[in-house]
């Protein structure tokens, strides 16, 4: 193919030659109609003929050396392009494979257990905002607590009414019984005055009596009048006593009084701790209608956070809490049954991760923050850059292998699952670089370019290629130095030795 090639080229050159020939000599083709045909014939038999001798000259130097191939001057020049081979910076890499998986997967939990799903508003792949509904669950039994709760707080309600109406009632019985202490206490104190006129009395009579006893011994007066002194002091003496009984009495009634007013109040202590009770009860029962109020606005599940949606373990009908389906997908896929409690997976953000394998020999190599090119053998569109974010401690024993997470940036190309594969950025050093199309494949393997000796001459020169470069260069680690010139455009037409026509020296 590449003498096919060159032979073409020979034809357009040698045709820009015979017109160039004809302008000189000032000749027109129209005033000579014969001589076209035969210039035409006569330029496409040298044109075979020099590429006959083109392959001869090809196949024995491939027998010979692949690269180096005899010259033979064809008289005419290609016209090529060189450029230099340059210094620059390669990344040594390492080349792995790994599953993307979501950096961080959300589990989305019923706030309220045991009631039927009403609807599902989203589905797997779904992008969703913090805060969007997911699904709405059936509240018809809350609305019936709320209903029966209420209920209850009324009820008790009035019954607090009725233990206040109780308290009442108790309290008057305290005032009736301290009004009661009080008059008691004030007969205790009139007792008291009565018992302090008769001890009076009861002092003069006696006196009294004295005297008439010393006049009756002398014979002053009568036995009569000495007889009634002596009943007034006994009388005055049976005062005093009765007065002593009636200040004991009126005493006990006081006490009995206070006694009184003792129970009483304990009656309002009782009836004020069922008041407490009964108003306690009506908190309980307000907090429960709260209760269920808040869990009748959890019946609209929301997304906790904004990202896609991995995974919709839920679907219409079914209780919160306990989907079947994902039980039935927790057995089959050997995973925990807790799964079962959730009604979605939501990609956090939407960010991924590639969970690449690295060899323990290797994993010295690979450095937090280190660049990573990221492809897909299933989708050529795929090609993206990534950083190592996390190496995991821990190396499994079976294949000695390490987990190396890799973030990924945003992008609808990638699912969690897919298979991809990276290119790990180790570190850099200083190489050389040529344009890619410079360097030719040989049959054997190896590599070879077309080194500008001088102005017009080529010579073949093998090389080592390492590392493919950006901007459509290639490492070169053996065989040129920094400087020499290497053919580009036109380096698959030409051959060890051939003169050519540069167009650009660079």
């Amino acid at each position: 193919m590449r003498e096919q090639k060159f032979s073409d080229i020979e034809v357009e050159e040698t045709s820009e030659f015979e017109d160039a020939e004809f302008e000189e000599e000032g000749v027109s083709r129209r005033s000579r109609p014969w001589l076209l045909p035969l210039l035409l014939g006569t330029t496409l038999g040298i044109a075979i003929a020099f590429g006959g001798i083109h392959l001869l000259a090809n196949r024995s130097a491939g027998q010979q050396n692949p690269v180096a191939k005899p010259a033979a001057s064809t008289g005419a020049s290609m016209t090529v392009t060189v450029a230099p081979v340059e210094t620059t910076r390669v990344a040594r890499t390492l080349n792995t494979t790994g599953t993307i998986t979501a950096r961080d997967l959300i589990p989305v939990l019923p706030l309220t257990n045991g009631l039927q799903v009403k609807q599902v508003l989203v589905k797997e792949g779904d992008s969703v905002k913090q805060g969007q509904v997911l699904a709405i669950l059936d509240d018809s039994i809350l609305q019936d607590q709320i209903r029966q709760a209420r209920a209850d707080v009324e009820s008790k309600q009035a019954n607090v009414g009725s233990q206040e109406a109780q308290l009442a009632s108790k309290q008057a019985d305290v005032a009736t019984s301290q009004a009661t202490v009080a008059s008691n206490q004030a007969i205790v104190q009139q007792r008291q005055a009565d018992l302090a006129q008769a001890k009076a009395r009861l002092e003069e009579g006696t006196q009294n009596l004295r005297s008439y006893q010393q006049l009756s011994n002398a014979g002053a007066i009568s036995k009569q009048e000495l007889l009634t002194r002596t009943t007034t002091v006994a009388t005055a003496t049976q005062a005093v006593r009765l007065a002593e009984a009636n200040i004991r009495s009126a005493e006990e009634n006081v006490k009995s009084a206070q006694a009184g007013v003792i129970s009483a109040q304990a009656n309002v202590n009782i009836a004020q701790a069922n008041i407490n009770s009964a108003q306690a009860a009506v908190k309980s029962s307000n907090a429960q209608v709260q209760q269920f109020k808040t869990q009748q606005g959890q019946t609209a599940v929301r997304s906790p956070v904004s990202g896609l949606i991995a995974e919709k373990l839920v679907r219409v009908g079914d209780m919160a809490g306990t989907p079947p389906q994902a039980a039935q997908n927790g057995m089959q896929n050997g995973t925990n049954n807790s799964a079962s409690q959730r009604l979605f997976s939501i990609i956090n953000d939407g960010r991924l991760e590639l969970q690449a394998l690295v060899p323990e020999t290797q994993l010295a190599q690979v450095k937090i923050d280190a660049s990573v090119q990221i492809t897909s053998e299933q989708d050529n569109r795929v090609r993206l850059q990534g950083q190592v974010r996390e190496i995991q401690p821990v190396i499994n024993q079976q294949r000695r292998e390490a987990t190396v997470k890799i973030d990924l940036p945003q992008t609808n190309l990638l699912k969690p699952g897919m298979f991809a594969r990276a290119v790990i950025t180790t570190n850099t050093a200083v190489g050389m670089a040529a344009p890619q199309k410079a360097v030719l494949p040989q049959p054997d393997g190896s590599a070879s370019v077309f080194i500008l000796s001088g102005e017009d001459r080529v010579r073949a020169v093998k090389v080592e290629v390492g590392e493919i470069l950006i901007g459509g260069r290639v490492e070169i680690k053996k065989g040129v130095k920094v400087g020499d010139r290497l053919v580009v455009d036109g380096a698959g037409y030409i051959k060890d030795g051939d003169k050519v026509r540069v167009v650009n020296k660079q």
